[in-house]
This record gives C-alpha cells, sequence and structure tokens, in this order.
C-alpha cells in the first residue's frame, strides 16, 4: 500500500488537459519509474492497476456522476483491485483475494486525500491557465 501521490497529478491532467494527455503522463511516470527503480514485475503491477483505474476515472468523468474527489476515490480503489487481480492470475491462486477489503479501505482513504488536494490544485492551476 502506497499514498499513490503521481495519481493525483494524473486527476489534475485529466480535468485540466483531457484523457490523452493524463493517459501519456500516466504510463510514461510507471514505465520511467519501473526502469529507474523497480523491474519488469513492478512495472507490469503498476500498469495494470494504472491503467483499470484511469479507464475507471475518464468513465466517471465522461458520465458526470461524481466530482474531482470522487473520481479519485474509484481510480484508488480501482487501481488496488487491478493489481490484486493481476497478482491473483500470476501467482495462480485465489487466496489473495483475501486482501481486497483492506486494500479497497486503503484504496478510498487515498483516494479521497489525492482527490482532496487535486481539487485544490486543479482550481489553481486552472485560474493561472484560464484566468478563471
Amino acid at each position: 500500500m502506497k499514498l499513490g501521490l503521481p495519481n493525483m497529478a494524473v486527476v489534475v491532467l485529466l480535468y485540466l488537459y483531457g484523457e490523452k494527455e493524463g493517459l501519456i503522463v500516466n504510463v510514461l511516470r510507471i514505465v520511467l519509474s519501473g526502469f529507474l527503480f523497480g523491474n519488469l514485475f513492478g512495472i507490469l503491477f503498476s500498469l495494470s492497476g494504472a491503467l483499470i483505474s484511469f479507464i475507471s476515472m475518464v468513465i466517471c468523468k465522461k458520465a458526470d456522476l461524481l466530482d474531482i474527489k470522487g473520481v479519485s476515490v474509484i481510480g484508488g480503489i480501482m487501481h488496488n483491485a487491478g493489481q490484486l487481480f493481476v497478482a491473483a492470475f500470476i501467482v495462480k491462486t485465489a487466496g489473495i483475494i483475501y486482501y481486497l477489503p483492506v486494500l479497497l479501505i486503503a484504496g478510498t482513504l487515498t483516494g479521497y486525500l489525492n482527490g482532496f488536494v487535486a481539487e485544490l490544485m486543479y482550481k489553481y492551476l486552472k485560474r493561472i491557465k484560464f484566468g478563471e
């Protein structure tokens, strides 16, 4: 479990610039940090969580179901769920799914915290960028 601070930047990019830019930065940060500080499995886990998370956030944003904090919470939850399911597939055991409740709680809490800060950053950057 990590706080997921880079996801905050992805949420801000998604709202400020759009899906394409958010996806590019999301994938690049994972690949670069994976090559610099991790390994192939780390990249695989991070990419799986990040892509499932990103797709979920885009769907929620486009459907206009939630505010930026809610979209971030969905992202946090789906990131953890995506990584867990990939881990279950790799280790070939469903027993790992017992971690799901803890990871869902963690994803909710960190997603909300990241969303709260992302909303503040978004409002500030939008004001600077667009003079609003």
